[in-house]
């Protein structure tokens, strides 16, 4: 028997405020067509858009890219989250945040800053950024902490720098972060067309968790430490985004409002546009963020499984990269019929010789335009 369909208010809003981004990660989650900047909404939009999703009952918003900085009207968008009670938080690769720039976005009621950083060197992270950053990246970070803004480093992790977690964290204490988020790179858009050279093998999966948990232990009260594992060493599937259209909503530079990243990725699955509907609309009322709510839609062996209010099926995105049919059961999941998929990656990707330096790593991707 099924659930009772339950409509919760998004706590978050991720608005993607441009895909304009100065460096050329081959992990990055933004689609491979890019929306352009004429396509992009105007500041007046994003601000009634704001308007509404705190009359929704969104607590925090995401500003972020592409990269964030890049977009006119910055401040003035922060200053209205603020104005109507939302918790701002500017994903960044700090590219463009100058200590003037930080001051007043400050100013303007910016309430936190989440940090990029390729690598724990300037030659190695440079590589994997495709551009000279690093030291631009450490001189944002010193900015931020100067008007006592909160800081968090993310950094994703990959199999060209599998091996540098404990460096990674104790330049992000060195930096004076509140918070390091150590993500393994989830397989979508670039990710996805670069799979065979990001994803770590096994041993460096098994050596980074040891690693990492090791790191917090020894920075426990100074610094925060979060971890996302790889998908495809679980034994379930993640409840992406805390379950399609359940807590998250995404608008992308052009207004289109979609449940997740890759969302956009589906055949046949159309997204409204801000421009054209509200917010609260779109969320309760939509073909697209209805469509994987509930449990009716899943198949066996989700239907049945004791663990389908917690992963929801796992990822719709990830279902359809790997099988073609975003209804099946995601096949990261030890129960899925189709979890053979998986394995057979993994199988070629630790027959792979892994990398001994950056360079050779960098060499091998294909990186997405600026």
């Amino acid at each position: 028997m099924s659930t009772p369909l339950r409509i919760d208010t998004p706590a978050g809003l991720l608005a993607e405020l441009t895909h304009r981004c100065p460096l050329g990660c081959a992990y990055c989650s933004n689609p491979l067509e890019l929306e352009s900047r004429e396509k992009e909404l105007e500041t007046w939009v994003w601000k009634r858009v704001f308007s509404e999703a705190a009359d929704l009952g969104v607590l925090h918003v995401h500003l972020s890219g592409g990269e964030p900085a890049a977009r006119r009207g910055l401040e003035e968008i922060v200053a209205h989250c603020a104005k109507v009670g939302l918790y701002t938080n500017l994903i960044t690769s700090g590219i463009g945040l100058t200590e003037e720039r930080v001051s007043r976005l400050g100013k303007a009621g910016l309430d936190h800053v989440q940090l990029s950083l390729q690598g724990a060197q300037a030659a190695a992270a440079d590589l994997v950024a495709g551009a000279k950053a690093h030291e631009r990246k450490l001189q944002a970070a010193a900015a931020v902490r100067a008007v006592g803004m909160v800081l968090t480093i993310n950094v994703v992790l990959h199999r060209g720098n599998a091996t540098d977690i404990e460096a990674l964290a104790e330049l992000a204490a060195d930096l004076g972060a509140d918070r390091l988020e150590l993500a393994h790179a989830q397989y979508y858009g670039w990710a996805l067309r670069n799979r065979g050279a990001l994803l770590p093998t096994r041993d460096q999966w098994e050596r980074s968790l040891a690693v990492i948990t090791a790191a917090r232990e020894r920075l426990k009260g100074r610094m925060r430490v979060d971890f996302v594992a790889p998908d495809y060493y679980a034994k379930y599937p993640k409840a992406c985004m805390g379950g399609w259209g359940r807590g998250v909503i995404l608008i992308d530079p052009a207004g289109r409002a979609l449940p997740c990243h890759a969302a956009g990725s589906i055949p046949g699955l159309g997204f409204d546009n801000v421009r054209t509907r509200t917010l609260r609309w779109i969320w309760e009322e939509s073909t697209a963020f209805q469509k994987f709510r509930g449990e009716d839609w899943m198949p066996e062996p989700c239907r049945g499984c004791d663990r389908r209010a917690l992963d929801f099926g796992g990822c719709r995105c990830q279902a359809l990269a790997l099988t073609a049919d975003a209804t099946a059961t995601d096949p990261v999941c030890t129960l899925s019929p189709a979890h053979g998929v998986v394995e057979t990656v993994i199988e070629r990707v630790n027959a792979m010789p892994v990398p001994h330096g950056h360079a050779e790593w960098v060499y091998r991707i294909d990186p997405p335009s600026a």
